[in-house]
């Protein structure tokens, strides 16, 4: 079992930056990749950014040179900067882990609000 905590959302402006947090708890070894995904009401929840093992990066175009993926070795902790917001950014945003021998993203946190005013 994987662990998942988000933190870090909130309400900005338009042209704001904010960053988000996941921390990870449980079997940390078992992961392959780890990445952000954010979900509007009646819509699909859409892939934003992705960070492997080896620290190779996957971005959504829509975010492509504003947002920035990372994460910690030592205690397997994700981030997201996300800088040059967009009212169009506005969104749970969930962090999710994808483990060795899944075929998908297979834990998720809770998810935390991110909201842009224009």
């Amino acid at each position: 079992q994987v662990q998942l905590v988000e933190s870090g959302g909130g309400l900005v402006q338009a042209g704001d930056s904010l960053r988000l947090s996941c921390a990870t708890s449980g079997r940390t070894f078992s992961i392959y990749a780890m990445g952000w995904f954010r979900q509007v009401p009646g819509a699909e929840r859409d892939f934003v950014a992705q960070i492997d093992r080896s620290g190779g990066t996957t971005y959504a175009d829509s975010v492509k040179g504003r947002f920035t993926i990372s994460r910690t070795s030592a205690n397997y902790t994700m981030y997201l900067q996300m800088n040059s917001l967009k009212p169009e950014d506005t969104a749970v945003y969930y962090c999710g882990a994808y483990t060795y021998g899944s075929r998908s993203y297979d834990y998720w946190g809770q998810g935390t609000q991110v909201t842009v005013s224009s």
